[in-house]
């Protein structure tokens, strides 16, 4: 009962935060987004490398040094805290992956959603990951996803798939193994339905296993 009434004031809290500022024209909001983005970039003394840099350093990014890349394309900045002791999602290969998340807004400056909380700690977010000739597409399992509970959507943030080319995800089954873990910026265009729809930019902690097939 608890977890429900949580769940139940966690949506709407975000419901909240979504219905501010319906005044301002989608181009404000886009402004506002780079703005607020920008904002965090300084405050928290990132490096932003290329993606040139970013290959030439084997794609890793120096986390001493703060480094994020960014993908000019998608908007998403990338810091690779740990690429993992698994395998490469192969091409063909369909992956059941289990996701541990904090979700940030940066607008806000606020925990918006979390798994890794005591009260959620029981939900592992579960997504079904296809890499079809290097394109990659998922979905959560709507009966085990905080994430699609509260947005009310089994689509994955595209930009939560722009990690996977990078990383070796894999299972901890040995002292000595580690789990695939980043850090990202999303833009409100390749993020979860909320943010898309209202136009702001949300900060990731994100560590990727394998699930058992």
């Amino acid at each position: 009962m608890k977890k429900i009434f949580s769940l139940c004031a966690l949506a709407a809290s975000v419901i909240v935060i979504s219905s501010c500022n319906k005044h301002e024209t989608y181009a404000d909001q886009l402004d506002r987004e780079n703005n607020a983005i920008n904002a965090y970039i300084i405050k928290n003394k990132i490096n932003v490398i290329s993606q040139e840099q970013f290959a030439s350093q084997n794609n890793t990014t120096d986390t001493i040094k703060n480094q994020y890349v960014l993908f000019p394309n998608s908007g998403v900045y990338m810091q690779i805290r740990e690429k993992g002791t698994g395998d490469f999602i192969k091409s063909g290969e369909t992956a059941r992956i289990l996701i541990r998340f904090s979700e940030y807004n940066i607008l806000t400056g606020t925990i918006q959603l979390s798994n890794n909380t005591l009260l959620w700690s029981s939900v592992v977010d579960k997504i079904s990951l296809t890499n079809f000739k290097g394109t990659y597409t998922a979905s959560f399992n709507n009966a085990s996803s905080l994430m699609a509970t509260v947005y009310g959507s089994t689509s994955v943030p595209s930009g939560w798939l722009v990690p996977i080319p990078y990383l070796k995800i894999g299972r901890l089954i040995h002292s000595s193994s580690k789990l695939a873990h980043v850090r990202l910026i999303v833009p409100s265009q390749q993020g979860q339905a909320n943010a898309t729809h209202d136009v702001y930019p949300c900060m990731y902690d994100i560590t990727f296993q394998r699930g058992l097939e």
